[in-house]
């Protein structure tokens, strides 16, 4: 699936040899892929925590010069020598939306889609980047998806790519990169309507691709973080002190916690409940039989099990490196990152879907 981005969103000339850079708020995540004939290869990868110190408060500044350092750092460590990355976008200031209109002259379809996008986006689109593709057209009508991302949130991305010594080549959209990233690998059968469920630090993205290759991406605000810090307050414990529990590093068992992450996952559950109800009310399409996720926190102890549990859809655990060849080297570094990989791959999903935008 190509929504188009090159038009709009594509910065330098020649994407050939970008990385993924998946930059949220906790940690960046870097992957290098190569593409011969059908399949696909890692050549370098990198994740690195964004380190919390107390003296960022609140300037924007600092912030931001602190990711662009995290950045720097998860470039040296993945080894990888790319100069150019493509980026993703997500959350409120991000929006993926159908439209349909009677067929008019291609010349027109432009300014009725930016049209489209003012009254459909949540932000004011005259401060944004609009773009779109046509899915359908004939003599009647024609039917496409618009995306829209504020060019604040742009350039945020390109300031801090550039800080880090890259140039951002072109921004996608993370739950579109999901899709793409998913259907390259997977091959889902048609008229299969498959969801990814991207559980992180900054958002949570439901992605859904339905039968006829349309997508439906939906942002929630309520990710791993609000979880792991619930968990921290209902125990009285530090919020370091529970990552380690979910991450299964902590000295000690703790048998409560099974009860405690099941009701700080609640409010997620229902969010993904309603967004799923909602896109049945939207799309007459066909139902969907599986649930696939993936992001940082669904490598928490505990947590698939408890969606399986209480999600309407077959839930399982995604990783997308278990359809792609690792060439990352024998040596020390290789090792590192095939194990890296391996364990931690569900956390590199959108890193691999950007990448995959790059060839």
């Amino acid at each position: 699936m190509d929504l188009g981005w090159e038009r709009s969103f594509r910065l330098e000339r020649d994407a050939r040899a970008a990385l993924g850079l998946d930059i949220g708020l906790s940690s960046v995540k870097i992957v290098c892929l190569r593409k011969d004939n059908e399949t696909y290869a890692v050549t370098a990868c990198g994740i690195t925590d964004i380190p919390t110190n107390g003296d960022n408060g609140n300037n924007k500044r600092k912030k931001q010069a602190n990711i662009a350092r995290t950045i720097r750092e998860c470039l040296e460590l993945s080894g990888a020598k790319a100069k150019y990355a493509v980026c993703g976008v997500s959350g409120p200031e991000v929006a993926v939306r159908d439209f349909e209109f009677p067929s008019i002259p291609p010349e027109e379809v432009e300014g009725a889609v930016r049209l489209e996008a003012s009254q459909v986006c949540p932000f004011n689109t005259e401060d944004g980047t609009v773009d779109y593709q046509l899915i359908f057209s004939d003599d009647n009508k024609m039917r496409g998806v618009l995306v829209a991302a504020t060019n604040a949130l742009i350039r945020s991305k390109v300031h801090l790519a550039k800080e880090a010594s890259l140039s951002c080549a072109l921004v996608d959209v993370n739950g579109l990169a999901l899709l793409n990233c998913f259907n390259e690998l997977e091959n889902p059968r048609p008229g299969q309507a498959t969801a990814i469920l991207n559980v992180g630090g900054s958002y949570t993205t439901l992605a859904i691709m339905s039968e006829g290759g349309w997508p439906f991406v939906r942002d929630m605000i309520y990710v791993g973080d609000d979880i792991v810090k619930q968990i921290a307050a209902e125990k009285n414990i530090p919020v370091r002190a529970v990552r380690q529990i979910l991450s299964g590093n902590a000295e000690t068992e703790q048998p409560e916690l099974r009860d405690i992450l099941e009701r700080a996952c609640k409010k997620l559950i229902v969010d993904v409940t309603e967004t799923l109800r909602y896109y049945n009310t939207q799309r007459k399409a066909a139902p969907l039989e599986k649930i696939f996720v993936c992001g940082s926190f669904a490598l928490a102890d505990g947590f698939i099990e408890i969606l399986k549990s209480q999600l309407p859809v077959e839930t399982v655990l995604w990783t997308p490196f278990d359809k792609i060849r690792f060439e990352t080297g024998r040596n020390h570094r290789g090792a590192l990152q095939k194990n890296l990989l391996q364990k931690s791959g569900p956390a590199m999903a959108v890193a691999a879907g950007l990448a995959m935008r790059s060839i």
